[in-house]
């Protein structure tokens, strides 16, 4: 039991995290992408100005739509091969023992 819960949690994770890299750089939902305050102390502490141009490029915005693009591929693989994911944590532990 303890094996599909773990491999369901890490599945709403990957869906989760996905879905917030996907949406986060590009509205406004969540804050201005480049005007966030960590960002901004951030580049304000280092002297490095374009550290906060740089984030807000969207380069680095499409960079991190595609790391949000990969968890969903990964979270949906997960689902896919649910079964065979449940059984090698299994077997993980069965061997751990021995």
């Amino acid at each position: 039991m303890v094996e599909k819960l773990t491999v369901i949690f890490f599945i709403i994770l990957c869906l989760l995290l996905g879905f917030y890299l996907i949406l986060a750089p590009w509205d406004t939902i969540f804050g201005n992408w480049g005007d966030n305050y960590l960002l901004v102390y951030l580049a304000d502490k280092s002297g490095i100005p374009m550290l906060q141009q740089s984030v807000a490029s969207n380069w680095v915005r499409g960079a991190v739509t595609g790391l949000g693009v990969l968890n969903l591929i990964i979270a949906f693989w997960e689902a896919a091969h649910f079964k065979q994911s449940v059984a090698m944590l299994k077997g993980a532990e069965s061997g751990d023992k021995k």
